[in-house]
């Protein structure tokens, strides 16, 4: 999943407002891999606030098309798991995913923002076997959710500032992005 680069390498949100907007662009498409949620984002800057960006970012993903949700689950990939899990776990979450991919033809999306790590591993899996119940139709409202919920959180945790913090920052549009679980 992509997330936010290493520190030292970001931008704040008041330099979001002010890039220009294919840099601002390639900023947020780090986030979520959806061009047309990316340039809705950046056509409505400049953000007061980070609650005001998300709130763009919410309304952004609800009004995304089946094809933009398409791109968005194109640019993602599973949870890694800890180190030091069993190889079973492994096998178990990789039959899971590929059952998942081929019922749906994507990748399996879920927020994992809340969910103690200890218990991701079990989230991803009844997570997967239980979505496997629906139809492509009802997964695909119930992916586009899981991608609104990511994308605030990438958001958010990428600006996320308190006041004795130095302001947050968004990844350079040249960072490579990492990749953690759920985010």
């Amino acid at each position: 999943m992509h997330t936010a680069s290493p520190a030292g390498t970001h931008v704040t949100l008041t330099d979001l407002n002010s890039a220009p907007a294919a840099e601002a662009h390639r900023m947020v498409l780090s986030c979520l891999r959806s061009r047309h949620w990316a340039r809705r984002i950046v056509a409505h800057r400049p953000y007061p606030d980070l609650d005001s960006l998300l709130a763009a970012s919410d309304e952004a993903a609800y009004d995304m098309t089946a094809g933009d949700i398409a791109e968005a689950l194109a640019g993602e990939s599973l949870p890694a798991l800890p180190a030091g899990t069993y190889f079973a776990a492994h096998t178990a979450l990789s039959a899971a995913h590929a059952a998942y991919e081929t019922r749906f033809g994507h990748v399996f999306v879920v927020a994992l923002d809340g969910v103690d790590p200890r218990h991701a591993l079990d989230h991803v899996l009844t997570g997967i076997r239980s979505r496997l119940a629906n139809d492509p139709e009802e997964e695909r409202v119930v992916a586009a959710e899981q991608l609104r919920r990511l994308a605030r959180s990438r958001l958010a945790g990428t600006l996320r500032s308190t006041a004795s913090a130095p302001a947050p920052r968004l990844p350079r549009p040249s960072d490579e992005p990492a990749t953690t679980p759920g985010g």
